[in-house]
């Protein structure tokens, strides 16, 4: 199902990017380790902040080892010695934050850290970073299993593995409707669409229709199945209901592109690039857009963009080719236009 591998993509991109290396070593393993996983938000905005510099310290300040945020706001150290700990939290725009730490007897996952920002100085949020009062209203251990769900379906491209975590959280939270919508996700990459379907509609009825994820995940599913106005419906359903959907404006960009509405993919396109600009698929749908107008110069820009964020996969080589052949176009252009008398 090429819909499956498409979506896979896209979700994994935002991963990777600030992906980081696990906060572990063989020194730390063992029987008598502990885990420390949590999520930093903005003080009263409920935000998700983008690489915060996580630092874990011993009670006198000492660092051990530190990692950063990711896209997503959320943070983890895992294989840690039992103990006392100091865990530190520096982010542009925001006063730096210290939570003190007793990990003498058991983990402590699904910690929320919230920091104040600085009067007058920009900050970083994370894309669609929202979250919402019902999230934080989840039991702890509800929270953490989506989180590792999340973790082993994009990052460790485990898909069983992160579906079972994610259904052991709607066991604890029924109406869980962030966990009803990444199972569909999970379903959807094991080939299970049907699945995939009632979930994301099980999100929306739990939700009572208020989370737009779940109606761009139904949405895209019903255009691929060939119902392309129910489809469309559902997807500005979803970005009417959460307007910082980077997906969202991009299954639009795709389909107005398909349509040959070219004015109009453009502007949902550059919308999603301005949601999500570590996104690598976002500036495939532009060069797509821009190779159709024929323009090549922004082209260029786009191929350069989605290098930067993927060069060595078969897309990035095949972009690195595409690159060197508008170059070339662009040089018979320009010697075309100096032939001509003047």
């Amino acid at each position: 199902m090429r819909w499956v591998v498409r979506r896979l993509r896209k979700q994994i991109c935002i991963f990777l990017l600030a992906l980081v290396a696990p906060a572990t070593t063989a020194s730390q393993s063992g029987r008598n380790t502990v885990s420390i996983t949590g999520l930093v938000l903005a003080e009263g905005k409920n935000e998700r902040i983008e690489h915060v510099v996580v630092r874990l310290c011993d009670t006198g300040g000492n660092l051990i080892i530190q990692t950063t945020t990711l896209d997503s706001g959320e943070f983890d150290f895992r294989g840690v010695q039992r103990g006392r700990y100091i865990l530190t939290f520096q982010a542009n725009g925001f006063q730096s934050t210290e939570v003190h730490l007793d990990l003498s007897f058991a983990s402590d996952r699904g910690m929320t850290v919230y920091m104040k920002p600085e009067v007058g100085k920009p900050v970083l949020m994370a894309s669609g970073s929202s979250v919402s009062a019902h999230e934080l209203s989840m039991p702890r251990a509800a929270r953490d299993l989506l989180a590792s769900g999340k973790k082993k379906l994009y990052a460790d491209k485990n898909a069983r593995g992160g579906l079972a975590d994610l259904e052991k959280a709607v066991l604890i939270a029924p109406n869980y409707y962030e966990a009803h919508y990444q199972i569909g996700m999970a379903r959807l990459t094991i080939g299970e669409a049907q699945e995939a379907e009632k979930s994301f509609r099980k999100s929306i009825e739990a939700s009572q229709d208020s989370y737009g994820d779940a109606d761009v995940g139904l949405g895209t599913m019903l255009i691929d199945e060939g119902n392309e106005e129910a489809g469309e419906k559902m997807i500005r359903r979803g970005v009417e209901l959460s307007p910082g959907s980077w997906m969202g404006f991009y299954e639009l960009g795709k389909l107005d592109l398909n349509r040959n509405r070219l004015e109009y993919a453009q502007k949902s396109a550059e919308q999603a690039r301005s949601l999500a600009p570590n996104t690598p698929i976002i500036y495939r749908l532009l060069a797509n857009i821009h190779m159709r107008q024929k323009n090549y110069p922004d082209l260029l820009r786009d191929l350069d963009a989605y290098l930067k964020l993927d060069s060595d996969s078969p897309a990035g080589l095949r972009a690195k080719q595409m690159r060197m052949e508008v170059e070339q176009e662009l040089a018979k252009q320009v010697q075309a236009v100096d032939a001509k008398p003047r």
